[in-house]
């Protein structure tokens, strides 16, 4: 038999079996997405065999690939201890932070010959007094090498005075002077203008934030609650080896 003939036939039937598994696929996230009421865009399948990962909005879960059951909880390879839901939210994190820009957040960050060794978001309330601690401490934070990126978390919710504080900040003429100013306790003048702070409390309850200061560092980890300078500093260098020796791991190099 012509090998040309062979080899054609071989790829034929590979590309059939690869749409077949394809249709399959696809028939499985149609069926899991009825059921939970995503769409199939949100359903992939998962390191662990038979499952398939859920996202909703910022929330992961698993379901059987028959789409009879559902487990709301996090996967972990129990062979290497890595956790994978987690990683998936950290990356999530990061990329909802990328979505919101960096030109929706109030930012401090080193100044020259400083260099910025590190960017954390820290969801913020005005009022909340480890958030006015953890401010009164900014150059301190930049003297580290690590840039504040702000993001408003009224705790007490939309409407509120906390709320409008926020959004008087944010309309001020010098935005880093009104914010340092209104975490000292001092009034600002009230201000309205369009303004990112509704939108920044809803992806604060979005991604679970309960309580502030709430910190998101660079590899998507968070953070909660006021951290002094030094040991931010000594938590990121130690986060950024472990990624990094993570990541040599996982090289099909390393």
């Amino acid at each position: 038999m012509n090998k040309l003939f062979v080899l054609w036939a071989a790829l034929t039937c590979s590309a059939a079996a690869l749409a077949a598994d394809a249709a399959g696929d696809d028939a499985i996230k149609d069926k899991i997405a009825k059921a939970l009421h995503v769409t199939p865009a949100d359903i992939r399948p998962s390191a662990a065999p038979g499952l398939y990962e859920v996202q909703k909005g910022h929330e992961f879960g698993y379901a059987t690939a028959d789409g009879k059951f559902f487990i709301a909880g996090d996967l972990v390879n129990l062979e290497t201890g890595q956790q994978i839901t987690e990683q998936h939210r950290r990356a999530d994190r990061l990329a909802a932070l990328r979505e919101l820009g960096e030109d929706n957040m109030i930012v401090f960050a080193p100044t020259p010959p400083i260099a910025t060794k590190y960017v954390v978001a820290v969801f913020t309330d005005i009022d909340c007094p480890y958030c006015r601690k953890l401010h009164s401490q900014i150059a301190q934070y930049n003297a580290k090498g690590i840039e504040i990126r702000y993001v408003f978390f009224p705790r007490t919710g939309l409407n509120t005075p906390s709320y409008y504080k926020a959004e008087s900040v944010w309309c001020a003429a010098d935005r880093q002077a009104a914010l340092t100013l209104a975490k000292r306790g001092q009034t600002i003048p009230e201000k309205k203008c369009v303004n990112p702070v509704a939108r920044e409390y809803q992806l604060g309850l979005d991604l679970g934030v309960h309580a502030t200061p709430m910190l998101i560092l660079p590899n998507g980890d968070e953070l909660p609650g006021y951290v002094p300078p030094d040991d931010l500093a000594a938590e990121l260098a130690r986060s950024a080896a472990e990624d990094k020796t993570a990541a040599v791991s996982e090289s099909p190099h390393g």
